[in-house]
């Protein structure tokens, strides 16, 4: 089963097994993660699983897949940054074991 490292904003690193076809919102979630809330539970409508991918990961995972996501990235309450996506949009798939994220420090 693939992993994710989740870094909260204070350095705590979690690494997680997330199933392929999961989203990494999920994993942190079924797995008590402090840093992501998804509120929507993955519905790409707030942006509470904001996250910023690790500079080795992110030509990987790429840049926002829809406008929807883009738009919610604009309103999200700690710094925006160039690696900034929504975790709910980024599902587990071979190429994404071992991905490394990072949480901000609060989503609200």
């Amino acid at each position: 089963m693939p992993n994710v490292t989740y870094i909260e904003s204070n350095g705590a690193a979690h690494v997680i097994d997330v199933p392929f076809g999961e989203n990494v919102m999920r994993g942190a979630l079924y797995n008590n993660v402090d840093g992501i809330i998804g509120e929507c539970g993955g519905g790409l409508s707030c942006a509470t699983c904001h996250c910023y991918i690790d500079d080795a990961w992110a030509d990987k995972v790429g840049t926002p897949t829809s406008q929807d996501e883009v738009d919610l990235l604009e309103g999200v309450s700690a710094e925006r940054k160039p690696t900034s996506r929504l975790s709910c949009q980024i599902v587990m798939g071979e190429s994404l074991d071992g991905l490394v994220v990072h949480l901000p420090e609060s989503q609200y």
